[in-house]
């Protein structure tokens, strides 16, 4: 693994240059369609679906192997301190590629296409936007969690494509009684049958071409998403027996608000208990590692491609995750928390401009993605975004950020992450504060003591104070009420 480091330290060396991100006027009109000029810079996005902090450059997991995310990491800029819009896939994505957040475009859960929000009408996804400004945009893979349809599907010029991987015919681990998407194991045997490698090496050919004005390529990876499938040399990095797991005391739960378990519970993903009861913890665990190892390994791929290109000196690299994971911590499994595992998310910047090395410890959320790249890419402003450019945390790590992140999970539940603490607020009012400097993994619900008040209502400034009901389509409705 050192060599596959060395590789990437190597690329990425020769990639960065010694100038701010932040030095140059918009060459186009939003909606002209010509092109800037040729000094704006290519895009290459990669997104990558449920990867929480289990990362070598986060330190989530003390085993986790990932040596070109972490190279990544190490030669450009690392938000420590990032999280998500919403903890669940397609409102997390549609908040990406729109820059509006779920309490804007009404979308908290798993429904509505990017397109049939009507908050979303008139806003552009990115790919838009770089298209309508002189760029070639090129997409494959999980990038909106329901793809480019309808309105949407003339957005991206070309699709990288990839075939299915294939599944077992019979379940390898997955006990009888589980939902059939939370299945593991080492299949198939090669990193070609994968759809995520597949995906890799076309996005690497297209990397070798020479599109005569920028581009913008969006390449988004599955693993490591349930069910856990990668080939067995991934499983191999790691021993079941003597995995790390997370701390989880029994006592952790005592001090929450009694109606957590109904909002953080989800019908698709196995409770604790009865992970615990059929003995799957630490194979599930296993699982998890193997598939973000193998899911490093298609960043791996793809990076390199791009070391080998015309293309190394001016492309910009933004990698990010859509929201966390559980594996246990809080007893609790997957996602759709307001908890640290299910809002922070891995994000990374680098590339022509930023300064190698030192991590930015501020609060992120990834609707600061869509501004900072406008920015950096000396577009004009889109004036819908409801995130703020990390331009000047490129430039220099330690610039303070006033807002915190801000984290919506179903309708009107919040969470505020600042530097240093946690507020969550549910719809019925009740609350958890964390203490992030003494208390990491949130054991100590703080929402009561008076000492922390001042702290609290400090926090709670941020609370969205009109946040858009949840839209749900006509079927969506009708199936509701039919239940």
């Amino acid at each position: 693994m050192n060599n596959l480091a060395e590789v990437s330290f190597c690329y990425l060396l020769l990639c960065l240059c010694p100038f701010s991100v932040n030095a140059a006027q918009p060459q186009s009109d939003g909606t002209s369609g010509t092109s800037p000029a040729r000094i704006a810079p290519n895009v290459l996005m990669i997104c990558i679906d449920d990867l929480n902090d289990w990362v070598g450059f986060l330190e989530g997991h003390p085993e986790a192997v990932t040596p070109h995310m972490d190279a990544l990491a190490k030669w450009g800029r690392n938000f420590t301190n990032a999280h998500c819009a919403v903890p669940v896939c397609s409102c997390s994505r549609a908040s990406v590629m729109s820059g509006v957040a779920a309490t804007t475009h009404g979308s908290y859960e798993i429904g509505p296409r990017y397109e049939e929000l009507p908050a979303l009408r008139n806003i552009p996804t990115i790919q838009r936007y770089f298209k309508n400004n002189g760029y070639i945009t090129l997409s494959g893979g999980k990038v909106l969690h329901h793809g480019f349809g309808g309105r949407l599907a003339g957005d991206n010029d070309r699709s990288l494509g990839r075939k299915r991987s294939p599944r077992p015919r019979k379940p390898m681990n997955r006990p009888s009684d589980w939902s059939g998407a939370w299945d593991w194991g080492a299949y198939p045997e090669n990193d070609a049958d994968m759809a995520d490698y597949q995906l890799a090496k076309n996005a690497a050919k297209a990397l070798q071409e020479d599109f005569g004005k920028p581009f913008f390529m969006t390449v988004g990876f599955f693993r490591p998403h349930v069910p856990l499938y990668v080939p067995p040399k991934w499983f191999d990095l790691y021993w079941t027996d003597s995995l790390t797991l997370p701390r989880n005391p029994k006592s952790d739960l005592d001090d929450l608000p009694k109606n957590f378990l109904s909002i953080n519970d989800y019908a698709a993903a196995p409770t604790h208990a009865e992970v615990i009861r059929h003995g799957k913890q630490r194979s599930l665990t296993h699982a998890y590692l193997a598939s973000i190892s193998f899911a490093d390994h298609c960043v791996g791929v793809v990076v390199d491609a791009l070391k080998s290109s015309q293309h190394a000196d001016d492309t910009v690299i933004v990698l990010w995750s859509d929201h966390g994971f559980h594996l246990g911590e809080k007893q609790h499994w997957a996602k759709r928390t307001l908890w640290e595992e299910s809002t922070r998310v891995p994000l990374l910047f680098a590339g022509p401009g930023i300064k190698p090395g030192t991590a930015c410890a501020e609060p992120a959320s990834l609707l600061d993605i869509y501004p900072t790249l406008v920015e950096m890419c000396r577009l004009p402003k889109n004036t819908p975004l409801e995130g703020i450019s990390l331009v000047p945390q490129l430039n220099d790590p330690a610039t303070p950020r006033d807002r915190p992140a801000i984290t919506s999970s179903y309708f009107g539940n919040h969470s505020i992450r600042s530097r240093d603490w946690r507020l969550i607020v549910y719809e019925d009012g009740v609350e958890e504060l964390y203490d992030h400097r003494n208390d990491p993994d949130e054991f100590r619900n703080l929402a009561n003591a008076p000492s922390h008040k001042a702290t609290r209502d400090q926090l709670a400034r941020w609370l969205p104070n009109k946040a858009a009901p949840e839209f749900r389509t006509r079927s969506e409705r009708s199936r509701g009420q039919s239940k």
